[in-house]
């Protein structure tokens, strides 16, 4: 029986020295988890812009939407954290989102962050239009005849009508079989 008694100390103290083992890899790999968060938060707070004076309004098209922060400025647009010719690589996004500027002849006066989220590029590129109107009519009231003129105070309500029951898409039917 003694000896019995000594083998299960000894079993005990094994046993507490391995589990022991693995908690002091978890502390220490918290520990880099943490400060890879910190700073990663870091980088992300020097990359953003204070945007306490900025002028906000929210632009729609489609299932998108944008938040956009109009700033006096030299006439950068960045979106998503990334510059407007990276984000939207074809012309004809950037043309679109350059529009606004144009018909009210403010091109390089004013600096735009937005924030965009839901539905494909163009629809994104139309709401971020329309963000930028209504920013813009914020900022300078008088500016609003020229942007409801050319239509980009209008929220573009077409959006993907939704799927109905027994049909294929929304209103494709299925195939007719005379047999």
């Amino acid at each position: 029986m003694a000896t019995d008694t000594k083998k299960t100390t000894a079993t005990k103290k094994a046993t507490t020295t391995k589990k022991a083992a693995p908690a002091t890899k978890k502390a220490t790999a918290t520990k880099k988890t943490t400060t890879k968060t910190a700073a990663a938060k870091a980088a992300t707070a020097v990359a953003t812009p204070k945007l306490n004076n900025a002028i906000y309004a929210t632009g729609k098209r489609k299932d998108s939407v944008a938040r956009v922060y109009l700033m006096p400025g030299r006439g950068n647009i960045v979106i998503n954290d990334r510059p407007m010719t990276e984000y939207f690589r074809r012309p004809v996004l950037q043309m679109i989102l350059n529009q606004p500027f144009a018909v009210t002849k403010r091109e390089g006066a004013y600096d735009a962050f937005v924030m965009v989220m839901g539905g494909g590029l163009s629809g994104q590129a139309g709401a971020v239009k329309h963000g930028i109107s209504k920013a813009l009519e914020k900022a300078e009231s008088d500016l609003r005849p020229a942007l409801k003129a050319a239509g980009f105070l209008t929220r573009d309500s077409r959006v993907v009508e939704r799927k109905h029951y027994g049909f294929r898409k929304a209103r494709r039917s299925t195939q007719f079989s005379k047999r």
